[in-house]
């Protein structure tokens, strides 16, 4: 957090380094963040910083109120609804036209992205779950000519980053998402399009419905709200 700030913009630079801190827990749902205190540790003015904290209200991580500044978003099934209604729509949208432009290079890269998923399960790397699982999902998508709706699943991909790490953290979440990712491969290598759209749609629901039964449960988590 202290180290300078080099080459990047400085707002990006803080966006990033904000948006780890919020993901991997050290800011939990309810802190707020201080523009002074922020500008400080970062060395800059409170500009970059107040750049920062708008982007990261755009991608839901945290609410800006009156009078109480940025504050760490919480969790809601809200909210869960309506990431998780996006991606069921917009995603198979995506898989269906870049699929069969999928070629031998790509699934060998989306192999090695599935890999090093499970890789990252098995060494408990949660750092590394949410962004490996979106790399994975936008690889599948990549020639699809969409590039308004990239933008939002990239943005989705992103915000359900901190929903990937709560659910995930229990075996028979990633045991399924690690057989899920396999087999939605396999139905794209085969061409089976429309049969991966609609495996696509049920994967995206499970995942859906494993966090409301965690949030409806009350599990303590300092993510949710």
């Amino acid at each position: 957090m202290k180290t300078r700030l080099g080459h990047r913009t400085l707002s990006a630079a803080i966006v990033e380094q904000l948006r780890r801190d919020i993901l991997d827990g050290t800011y939990a749902a309810g802190d707020q963040l201080r523009q002074d205190a922020l500008a400080a540790s970062f060395q800059v003015s409170r500009i970059p910083v107040r750049e920062a904290l708008f982007q990261l209200e755009a991608e839901g991580l945290v609410l800006i109120a009156p009078h109480k500044g940025a504050i760490v978003s919480a969790f809601s099934l809200e909210e869960i609804d309506d990431v998780f209604d996006l991606r069921a729509l917009l995603e198979p949208r995506m898989l269906a036209q870049s699929a069969p432009l999928l070629t031998a290079p790509d699934y060998a890269e989306i192999a090695a992205l599935d890999a090093a998923f499970a890789s990252a399960i098995a060494a408990q790397d949660v750092a590394h779950w949410g962004q490996l699982n979106a790399r994975y999902h936008l690889a599948l998508y990549r020639h699809a000519r969409q590039p308004r709706t990239l933008a939002i699943v990239t943005s989705l991909l992103q915000t359900s980053d901190r929903f990937t790490r709560l659910q995930m953290n229990r075996a028979p979440a990633f045991t399924r998402a690690e057989k899920e990712h396999r087999q939605l491969l396999r139905l794209c290598q085969q061409g089976k399009v429309e049969q991966a759209c609609d495996y696509l749609v049920a994967h995206i629901e499970k995942v859906r419905q494993d966090l409301h039964a965690l949030l409806k449960r009350g599990a303590r988590n300092p993510a949710l709200s």
